[in-house]
Order: C-alpha cells, then structure tokens, then sequence
C-alpha cells in the first residue's frame, strides 16, 4: 500500500469530531489522575513518614504493590477482577450534565493508584530533603507537626518536587493510551477503531504518534515555564528568608538559659 497524503493531512489537520473527542478524553483522563494521584503520593508520602507503625507499614504495602506490578495488569485487575470475583462493579455515574462511563472510572482510579505510589517516594525525597535544623526550630518555638509541614517543610519541598512531578505527568499523558484495554475511547482506541475501518494503518498510527508528541512537546515548553518560575521564586525567598532565620535563631538564643 502506497501512503496516502490526502488521508493523512486530513485526520491530522482536519480530525473528525469523534477523533478530537478521544484527544480531549486523553487529557482530562491525564490530568484528572495525576491530581489524584499526586494527592495520593501527599498522602503515603506523610505516612511513611509517621511516627505510626501501621501507616509506616501500610504505605510501604501499598507502594511495593503498586511499582512492582504492571499498570496494564492493573488497569484490567481493578476493572474486570474486582468485578469477577464479585468485590466492585463500575457502573456510569451521571453528575449533572456529564457522564462518566464505568471503564473511565476504573481507568482513572487504576492511574492514580499508580501515580501516587510513585508520587509517593517523590514527595518523600522532597520533604527529606529540608533543613531538620528549620524544623527542631520551629518545634521550639511550639508550632504544631501540621503547622509545621505547611508552612515551612512542604513549601520548601516543593520546589524540589516540581521537576520530577512534570516528568511524571509526561509519563502519565503516554499511560493514559493503556486504558484502551478495558474499553475507554481515548485516542488510541479511536485511531484503533478508525483503522478497522479504513485499513490506513500507517498513516493513522503516524497521525496519533504526532498528536502525542505534541502533548508532551507543550507540556515540556509549561513544565520549562512553571521550573523556572519556582526557582525565580525561591531564590528571592531565600534572600528575605535569611534575616528571618537570624531573627528566630536569636530569639532562641534569646530564650534559653
């Protein structure tokens, strides 16, 4: 078979609207998870961090779960698994004026799942990362472990998070493509379903390999303009920060005896 321009041009510069309704369900499905997930990274992140044994125990289960087992083994075994063995059935959910189909909701449940594991260790790292001296400070002063976390370990860590955060999400626009196994009509199932009708492979495979790397060619060019933002920031947080840190360390000084 010859390559067919005319075809090619068309689904790249002109797509169906059912082809862009698959691009769109992409990257709500992209952006969705990884708020999910990230919350869920915070979240295992702070436990693995408690004083608790039990949560200690109970993040680290759940993040050697979820980075030594296969995303698309995941996807399937939360969708079509927990329904086999009579544990969870996805049904569509209507929320007002929008429907989310079931195999959309185990999609983003299962990329969340695995996001936040692995947003996990990043904000771990993150927060470890911070001065102990800023928080045995503070703790002095009697600022409460929540205060604490808030006001001085996580905004400090996040601009460390940042970076790693982008590249998951990158990660996470190419992973969405894997729901397509259980059904969900993103891009990749649209292409799929395209060529079963039209038999123009290459040229709909090069066109869905383009739209991807446009996606994570403007997210390169945002994560670029948000890194360099924090790093501005920060550096003039540590300008003013410094006379502060003077300031608390003579008031504690100040105190002891």
């Amino acid at each position: 078979m010859s390559f067919d321009w005319s075809f090619f041009w068309q689904y790249l510069l002109e797509p169906s609207s059912v082809y862009l309704n698959g691009l769109l369900l992409t990257v709500v499905l992209s952006v969705v998870s990884q708020l999910f997930g990230t919350a869920l990274g915070l979240a295992a992140a702070l436990a693995r961090l408690s004083t608790l044994r039990p949560l200690q125990l109970a993040a680290r289960f759940y993040i050697w779960i979820m980075r030594g087992t296969p995303l698309l083994v995941q996807i399937v075994f939360i969708y079509t698994g927990l329904a086999a063995a009579n544990i969870l059935r996805f049904h569509d959910l209507h929320l007002g004026f929008v429907l989310i189909a079931g195999n959309v909701q185990a999609g983003i449940l299962a990329l969340s799942l695995n996001e936040g594991a692995y947003m996990a260790e990043i904000i771990r790292a993150g927060i470890a990362s911070v001065d102990h001296g800023q928080a045995e400070a503070a703790s002095s002063l009697g600022m409460t472990r929540g205060l604490l976390m808030r006001r001085i370990v996580l905004p400090q860590a996040l601009r460390l998070i940042i970076p790693p955060l982008g590249n998951q999400f990158n990660i996470m626009l190419k992973n969405s493509t894997l729901v397509s196994i259980i059904g969900v009509p993103e891009l990749l199932l649209i292409t799929e379903t395209i060529n079963s009708a039209t038999f123009r492979t290459f040229e709909l495979y090069t066109v869905v390999g383009l739209y991807f790397l446009t996606l994570t060619t403007l997210w390169g060019l945002a994560q670029r303009a948000i890194e360099a933002r924090f790093a501005a920031s920060s550096q003039a947080g540590a300008v003013a920060v410094r006379p502060r840190r003077f300031a608390l360390r003579n008031l504690i000084n100040a105190g002891s005896p």
